[in-house]
């Protein structure tokens, strides 16, 4: 069974970088897609970063030119390294892998089969 593990959120002012870490189990690098989704309270849960099959990202503009997706060498580990931390960042953050969809469907969190359990992030002003 697969499983995903999120973590490295925390606390951290206006400006501030953090490196989330999701440490996947039972999971394919070379056959599924990832992404990283973030839920502010009150809010629906919205796409950040899109790590694709073939190692194209995507980012949502809101974060571009500030996050970065990536995985490690030897790929267990999906990272979300996050710079220039704006309060609105602030949300639970989760990692998620698939391999059911293909093209402008990797935005849409329902062909996301594996779910992290979610880190908080909270930038403060």
């Amino acid at each position: 069974q697969a499983q995903l593990e999120d973590s490295g959120g925390g606390s951290v002012q206006t400006g501030g970088s953090l490196r989330l870490s999701c440490t996947a189990s039972g999971v394919n690098f070379n056959t599924h897609y990832f992404g990283w989704f973030r839920q502010a309270p009150g809010k629906e849960r919205e796409w950040v970063a899109i790590l694709d099959v073939d190692g194209r990202t995507i980012y949502a503009d809101s974060v571009k030119g500030r996050f970065t997706i990536s995985q490690s060498n030897d790929k267990p580990t999906l990272y979300l390294l996050m710079s220039s931390l704006k309060p609105e960042d602030t949300a639970m953050y989760y990692c998620a892998a698939g391999y059911t969809g293909t093209g402008s469907l990797l935005l849409q969190s329902r062909v996301y089969k594996y779910w992290g359990q979610g880190t908080q992030v909270t930038v403060s002003s």
